[in-house]
């Protein structure tokens, strides 16, 4: 999917990388007259090596080529964090204007970890092979209501599962450096582990937590617990979610996001396989019936994509009028 702008002029202002067709089409509408834009829904490095247009709007996949530093004028993200942006900046040699959209998709992702941890919990994996059979033998699943809902990283993706997991009636605990929010029981990581039946990562990604929750942090964890994870897939490497699950140290795992995702990606979307051993352990993990993977898909509403489009022409407006984003990344 590919427009050499939308105006007919040759000369495009922003290009969007990473945008599926409804995005797309939710952008176009945005689009102000003077403003030229193309589209993509592939990465950069699926794409071309050549920069299209002066500012481009990347999600978490695209890998900007260190040769295009110096040509970028700016670079708009619409991933929900923008850790990426930061390791990018970290290695930049170029002043490059860079900017973010302020929470469009918290309800999106929070309702997405809902579903995944409630599915886990009924087994539904299990449940959808045995209609053809119609038998009910090993899948009587678990209620929500009673159930310990263990939320790392009370930010505000985290906060909205947390007020979504005391609405279905689960005692609610988070771990955080920052205890902001008086609503939440802050408990140490360890002690919350011990309690979970349902953990999910909502944390944002640091140099520091990498590899967050791995094989030795997910031993003190319930063996009844279910996983998920909505946030990067750096804090949860597959391998170490592949290894708790066959050592069955977890009863389930529901992912939206995985290490080395921009690889996995682009392989499976290819039919290429990868030689990358977190890759391959993603792809173990999927043949298991404990497991649930969707493709980095959580922010995906109609709401969420229309307040995206919204936030990207008021973005890609305001730096072209004042050289500056509205919301910038600092």
């Amino acid at each position: 999917m590919f427009e050499n702008g939308t105006n007919g002029k040759s000369e495009m202002n922003v290009f969007f990388y990473e945008a599926f067709e409804e995005e797309a089409e939710s952008i176009r509408q945005y689009l102000p007259d003077d403003i030229n834009a193309g589209f993509t829904d592939k990465t950069i490095q699926e794409y071309s090596q050549q920069l299209p247009a002066p500012i481009i709007s990347i999600r978490t996949q695209s890998i900007i080529p260190p040769d295009w530093d110096d040509k970028i004028k700016a670079i708009l993200t619409r991933s929900a964090g923008f850790d990426h942006i930061n390791r990018y900046l970290k290695e930049c040699t170029s002043n490059i204007s860079c900017g973010y959209l302020p929470r469009y998709c918290v309800r999106a992702v929070a309702e997405q970890a809902m579903m995944l941890w409630v599915a886990l919990l009924r087994k539904l994996p299990v449940q959808l092979s045995h209609f053809t059979q119609f038998n009910r033998d090993g899948l009587t699943g678990q209620e929500c209501k009673g159930k310990t809902l263990l939320v790392v990283g009370v930010g505000n993706i985290g906060h909205e599962i947390a007020t979504i997991g005391k609405a279905l009636e689960m005692k609610v605990i988070g771990v955080d450096i920052v205890e902001k929010h008086e609503d939440i029981n802050f408990v140490r990581i360890e002690e919350g582990l011990a309690k979970a039946d349902v953990i999910v990562c909502a944390m944002n990604l640091t140099t520091d937590n990498q590899g967050y929750f791995n094989y030795d942090l997910l031993r003190k964890a319930k063996t009844t617990a279910v996983f998920v994870n909505i946030a990067r897939g750096e804090l949860s490497p597959s391998e170490d979610l592949l290894r708790s699950l066959n050592d069955q140290l977890l009863a389930g795992v529901g992912l939206d996001v995985y290490d080395n995702e921009s690889e996995l990606a682009v392989s499976l979307r290819t039919s290429n396989p990868s030689d990358n051993s977190s890759c391959n352990a993603t792809l173990g993990l999927a043949k298991l019936h404990q497991v649930i993977l969707t493709p980095h898909n959580a922010f995906n509403t109609a709401e969420s994509v229309e307040r995206k489009a919204k936030q990207s022409i008021q973005q890609i407006n305001h730096f072209l009028r004042h050289g500056e984003f509205l919301w910038p990344v600092c």
